[in-house]
């Protein structure tokens, strides 16, 4: 499996995404430029250039017609994917997190963290594609404030996701919640706990029926959406940045390392700066892709099975298009004792006699 080095950004990685066709590639790093590339060939489209800090997030709409990014430059951006050219530029009162189109993409979310006396935001804005961009407005529809916790500990939002038909925004925080808020009212909906420390990353499956957080705490789990009831967890020995669910196998995407700050004390070896590949089910390891020279910040995985990508601390994006075998595999099912299968296959022949 021989990658294609996407080789555009001067600094370490923070987020990489396919859009939904899975036949473009979107990438924001610490360089302040996101970019935008071809995924069959690896080639580079074109650049956004304009944000004066590191890219948190970003998101394409459902036909990459417009696309948002997020910067610690305190503003999320509109872009026209076609021109590159900037639609609309958003103002928040504390650098910008993330980043997410409402289905439909009438409308988008942000998450701000606090700055001197403001609290962390969460903000809804109205951004209909059949008007004007002048005619948007710069303060939010909809503004949640996240007030520091009872015990004074300030408690910073890291994703925002809107689940199916808008019913409720799904935001992650760094004590390891995840809370569930109404779109219309601001009220908060739920809130669960699956880690203890913060989850870094979250990523659904296409359908958004199952959901898989990465944490700090060394460990991947994944979720029921609508129940938000635990099915699996995933277990490492490093910091999980990113993990993704497969569109096409039972499998789950890990990626993930030492800490950047401590990296330069070990080799890449010892540092562990691999994508792990475990079984959704069996929750068992049973591959891992090298190459990268830091720790993995960022995975995605095309729609369509076939690639992925991921973006680490070197500054480089690896575009690895999968082998024949792996597409071909077929994951082992755990046989029982013969003598089970056996007593089944009397007890329907006996069936279809007494149906005779």
């Amino acid at each position: 499996m021989r990658p294609i080095l996407l080789k555009g950004h001067e600094r370490s990685i923070t987020v990489v995404k396919f859009n939904h066709d899975g036949d473009l590639l979107f990438t924001g790093s610490k360089d302040h430029v996101p970019s935008m590339w071809r995924t069959e060939n690896g080639e580079r489209i074109g650049t956004f250039n304009g944000h004066k800090g590191t890219i948190w997030d970003l998101d394409a709409d459902r036909f990459s017609r417009r696309v948002l990014t997020a910067s610690a430059d305190a503003t999320a951006r509109l872009w026209d994917c076609e021109t590159g050219e900037c639609i609309k530029n958003y103002p928040h009162r504390g650098p910008v997190r993330g980043v997410a189109w409402a289905q439909g993409s009438h409308c988008f979310a942000t998450i701000s963290d606090p700055f001197v006396d403001h609290n962390a935001q969460i903000s809804i804005y109205d951004c209909p594609e059949d008007e004007d961009p002048s005619t948007y407005s710069d303060t939010p529809r909809l503004e949640i404030d996240l007030p520091k916790m009872p015990d004074g500990k300030r408690v910073n939002p890291t994703n925002v996701v809107f689940l199916n038909l808008n019913q409720a925004l799904f935001v992650t925080f760094d004590n390891g919640s995840v809370r569930l808020y109404d779109p219309i009212t601001g009220d908060e909906l739920e809130e669960i706990f699956p880690h203890e420390k913060k989850i870094n990353r979250v990523s659904f499956n296409l359908d958004r029926t199952l959901f898989i957080t990465a944490s700090a705490d060394f460990t991947a789990k994944l979720y029921d959406v609508v129940q938000l009831e635990h099915l699996k967890t995933y277990k490492t020995d490093r910091p999980v940045n990113d993990a993704v669910i497969s569109e096409t196998k039972d499998h789950i995407l890990l990626g993930g390392g030492q800490e950047a700050m401590s990296v330069t004390t070990t080799a890449g070896k010892v540092g562990k700066f691999e994508t792990r590949f475990f079984h959704l089910v069996y929750e068992e390891e049973f591959g891992v892709v090298k190459g990268h020279f830091g720790p993995i910040n960022a995975l995605a995985i095309n729609p369509n099975g076939r690639s992925y990508a991921s973006g680490a601390e070197d500054g480089y994006v690896r575009l690895h298009f999968f082998d024949k075998s792996y597409l071909d595999m077929k994951d082992p099912v755990p046989e029982g004792d013969d003598e089970d299968y056996e007593d089944d296959d009397r007890d329907e022949d006996e069936d279809s006699i007494e149906g005779q």
